[in-house]
């Protein structure tokens, strides 16, 4: 068994961010990375968007950085998944994949959330040869070219009216004959003119060698099949956050995003703090979780200097 102040779970910008503020705070933090250190920045290419990158940086090497920062300053990093945790006395108590046993007197969570993909032909090979489930972080990429998005909720409305000001054409595959995007967001997709939709569509493969050229399609109502030349290919169907482990012990929406008190990043479990994808189904950017990473780590010392710690 193990006593710390600071326990991070989860190695994305959010607890890479957190670890290097509570390091520097003198909590000496103890970092579970999970099963993919840097979160969904490991299969993120050309990361342009974040501040202090102005030639860009590869998703990996941008995590590494963050890494060899939060070690600088003395966080333990181990890689392995944090699988059961008990939030029940004061003294926050976890348990990692080889059985050994944290005791926390504060505990951040930073274990992000992981898109949704539809598991057909092509989508895994071609991830970051212009396969994205991430319109705003890689649209630029597209500029003034026709590229597909898949999905018929209010994300994939909003990514095609974004990708619509970028692209020369967004193709909009829905698989029913209606939306589930609201109507607001619904009408912003059909008054948009270079947002083609394709109602009772399916991609059945995503084709290309090298880059995504086009996607093979089928009509869900006849089973009539066609190929549509594209160079991007955007999965827009939701994200799954990664929050089953705290389902017994934190309030969680219906999607299973953590619940913070709002602009902070308590949870309803005094010493537990929660930050990043985890929590947030809005922005979901490295920047905006990196924000939410040193709130989680300021909240954390504040809270063991009022208890005296």
């Amino acid at each position: 068994m193990e006593k710390v102040k600071c326990l991070i779970i989860g190695a994305g910008p959010a607890g890479y961010t957190a670890a290097i503020y509570a390091a520097r705070a003198g909590l000496s933090p103890l970092m579970y990375t999970g099963p993919q250190p840097g979160g969904q920045l490991m299969i993120t290419n050309d990361v342009e968007n974040y501040p202090g990158y102005p030639d860009g940086r590869m998703g990996p090497d941008m995590m590494e950085d963050f890494k060899r920062q939060a070690e600088r300053f003395d966080t333990v990093i181990r890689q392995e998944s944090i699988t059961k945790v008990d939030f029940t006395g004061p003294v926050h108590k976890a348990w990692s994949e080889s059985g050994h046993e944290i005791h926390a007197h504060t505990v951040i969570i930073a274990t992000g959330a992981s898109a949704k993909w539809l598991g057909i032909p092509g989508e895994e090979r071609l991830q970051n040869f212009g396969v994205s489930a991430c319109a705003v972080c890689d649209g630029f990429f597209f500029r003034k070219q026709d590229v597909a998005i898949v999905g018929g909720g209010d994300t994939a409305a909003e990514e095609s009216t974004y990708l619509a000001k970028i692209c020369k054409t967004v193709h909009l595959l829905v698989r029913r004959d209606e939306m589930r995007a609201s109507k607001i967001m619904q009408e912003r997709v059909l008054q948009t003119p270079n947002i083609v939709v394709h109602w009772n569509t399916s991609p059945e493969e995503v084709l290309g060698d090298d880059g995504v050229t086009g996607v093979r399609l089928v009509n869900n109502k006849t089973g009539e099949k066609s190929v549509l030349d594209v160079t991007g290919f955007f999965v827009a169907i939701g994200h799954q956050p990664n929050t089953d482990i705290f389902a017994d012990w934190l309030d969680r929406d219906e999607s299973g995003y953590l619940i913070a008190t709002p602009g902070r990043s308590f949870t309803k479990i005094p010493g537990v703090f929660v930050s990043g994808d985890a929590a947030d189904k809005i922005y979901r950017q490295a920047v905006t979780a990196a924000g939410t990473g040193c709130m989680a780590a300021l909240d954390a010392e504040r809270y063991l200097v009022e208890k005296g710690i």
